[in-house]
């Protein structure tokens, strides 16, 4: 399981370090991830054991409704297969940088079966919101959470 924040720092090349101690139950046997887009702007790095069921889901959904199409587009048509190097390093493809507005500085934060790969400004801006979400605006389920 994947927990926690992280700040680190994408190489001027675009890779960025994996923490030794996530590396092994986050990559295969091939050492690889794969790597997508989310709706809310940041990228998703999974295990492909854990991606491919949600591709497999995403997939099922109908062409033709514009909605799932329009998700299939995201989050498929942006994944990427990548291999870690002998250092641990994953490159991410220019694309999805663009796509998250990541610079040198990121946060890799878990959420169980995979990370989110957060730009800093990005990050800091979703600390803000989580900060200002009152009590009565809990999600449903969240109200009986005891912490």
């Amino acid at each position: 399981m994947f927990q926690g924040a992280t700040t680190l720092n994408l190489d001027a090349k675009g890779r960025l370090a994996i923490p030794a101690r996530h590396r092994d139950a986050l990559v295969s046997g091939e050492g690889q991830v794969i790597v997508t887009a989310h709706p809310h702007g940041c990228l998703l790095v999974y295990p492909p054991a854990a991606w491919e069921p949600i591709r497999d889901q995403v997939l099922a959904a109908p062409s033709l409704d514009q909605r799932s199409a329009l998700l299939k587009r995201l989050l498929v048509g942006y994944a990427q297969d990548e291999t870690l190097d002998a250092t641990g390093r994953v490159l991410l493809a220019p694309t999805l940088r663009a796509f998250a507005a990541l610079e040198k500085q990121v946060w890799l934060v878990g959420q169980g079966s995979h990370f989110e790969l957060w730009a800093d400004a990005k990050w800091q801006q979703q600390q803000q919101a989580m900060m200002a979400l009152a009590a009565d605006d809990l999600p449903p389920g969240f109200d009986s959470l005891a912490l």
